[in-house]
């Protein structure tokens, strides 16, 4: 083993809204995650769909990008913090 300091990889904290407007669909819902680009949180969320909203994935990759996201400083693992959806 190496002495060596350990690289850490930059986080981010992502707070994402994702809402499909009634009639077309009641699915949606604020997801927290901490990720380390806006792919992996997208699949961090998708993963947890097992496909099951796939028609809305477009929508959720835009609104990824359109989320507040923080730069965090510690290197904490990648996970949905906490959700909130119907």
């Amino acid at each position: 083993m190496s002495n060596l300091p350990r690289t850490m990889t930059q986080k981010y904290f992502y707070i994402v809204n994702h809402f499909i407007p009634f009639p077309t669909s009641e699915y949606g819902g604020v997801w927290n995650v901490i990720a380390e680009s806006d792919e992996e949180c997208f699949n961090l969320i998708t993963d947890t769909d097992d496909g099951f909203n796939q028609q809305y994935y477009g929508n959720l990759r835009e609104n990824i990008l359109k989320s507040r996201t923080y730069a965090l400083a510690e290197d904490l693992e990648s996970t949905i913090v906490e959700e909130f959806t119907t």
